[in-house]
């Protein structure tokens, strides 16, 4: 029997027509849920703020600061193939470093975001070899800001990720203006301090001392939505991360370290894998996420090792701390040492508690020649190369 075509016509209208208001009702339902879940940035620090009765709104101010600072340099790093922004600048920094352009639009946006706030007295940039203070036609704050405007910066060509590191100082300093002092200070004294890394997504991680959090930036809206509350290093360490190549100039203790990891050296254990993606910033992040250890340690022809205390080691220690890790240079904590200049160098295990108490373990009982070595530099009796 042949089919009524217009009664099934009109049939599959009504069925289309309920499908669709089925469809809008389940889209509605699922937005409010969303809407009820999501939280951006703005929202979450403004909710922490409300702790504290006596806050004035200016950290928390400076925080978004830093956040649009990473929208627009988030920006720029996935269209880095499409836009004249690839590639090394005539420049070098104060490291001796070929600048990449990359670096100095970071360096650039951030400063100029923040230089006129009224809410800073004073930043510090990797990139720089002195402090970089507030021009005089704006208000000075009480906050100092110390930032490695791109971490892996050697990352760009090859499409890898990189990253911002920031931190903040309350200043100490007597007068209206910031000094060198107020950026000089010791980890266990930051008030603030987080990271934002550009790879498949943008995400920005953050401590004010009240635990740690994770947002993903979300492009199609252009905000930071909490993704990862409450981040803590996992209990069972999944990874290590270092430079293997580099192990000829390792001390014996710290190649016996490694051999522990491996489960090669002592009784034996399940060993590590090994993870390392040649930027600071993605690798602690990774080992953040899913437990382990970083590590970039000293030498004997270096000893204070190669990384940045106030750019990078502080930072991420006081990150790393916060979520239930440890950071230290092999001696003790990273957030202990005195700095003695702006540049200082410094070598840096960070991650899972046992793990790094175990290298400096490893450190005392081997590594006596490289201590003594290494122990004028951390003293600031002599300067960093």
């Amino acid at each position: 029997m042949l089919c009524n075509l217009p009664n099934l016509a009109l049939l599959c209208m009504m069925v289309n027509f309920t499908y669709n208001q089925i469809n809008i009702r389940l889209n509605e339902e699922d937005a409010m849920v969303l809407a009820h879940r999501i939280t951006t940035i703005e929202r979450h620090i403004l909710d922490k703020q409300k702790q504290f009765p006596t806050a004035t709104g200016v950290l928390t101010n400076i925080l978004y600061d830093i956040a649009l600072a990473a929208k627009i340099i988030a920006r720029e790093t996935t269209r880095a193939g499409l836009v004249n922004i690839l590639g090394a600048t005539d420049g070098h920094n104060v490291f001796g470093e070929q600048q990449q352009k990359l670096d100095v639009f970071a360096d650039d946006v951030i400063a100029k975001m923040n230089d006129h706030t009224g809410r800073l007295c004073a930043m510090a940039s990797e990139e720089h070899d002195d402090i970089i203070p507030i021009p005089l036609h704006f208000d000075s704050g009480r906050y100092a800001l110390l930032y490695d405007p791109l971490d892996g910066s050697s990352n760009i060509d090859v499409n890898m990720p990189m990253g911002t590191i920031f931190s903040l100082h309350r200043k100490i300093s007597k007068g209206e203006r910031g000094t060198l002092e107020d950026v000089l200070q010791p980890g266990n004294k930051l008030v603030a301090a987080g990271y934002i890394i550009y790879g498949p997504s943008t995400m920005m991680v953050y401590t004010t001392g009240q635990g740690v959090h994770g947002f993903t930036l979300d492009p199609g809206i252009g905000e930071f939505l909490l993704s990862h509350p409450d981040m803590r290093v996992p209990q069972k360490p999944k990874y290590y991360s270092v430079n293997q190549g580099y192990e000829k100039f390792w001390t014996p203790g710290v190649r016996r370290y490694v051999k522990w990891l491996q489960g090669i050296h002592g009784e034996g254990h399940e060993p590590l894998a090994q993870r390392y993606i040649g930027a600071l910033i993605a690798d602690v992040h990774r080992n953040l996420l899913h437990g382990g250890v970083f590590m970039y340690p000293g030498e004997m022809k270096r000893p204070s090792g190669k990384l940045r205390l106030m750019y990078e080691a502080q930072a991420l220690g006081f990150i790393v701390e916060q979520a239930g890790g440890v950071a230290s240079d092999g001696i003790g904590s990273i957030l202990d040492i005195p700095p003695s200049g702006l540049h200082q160098r410094v070598p840096l295990f960070i991650g899972n508690r046992e793990l790094v108490a175990t290298a400096e373990k490893f450190i005392r009982e081997y590594d006596q020649e490289w201590v003594d070595a290494y122990m004028p530099y951390r003293n600031g009796e002599l300067a960093h190369a």
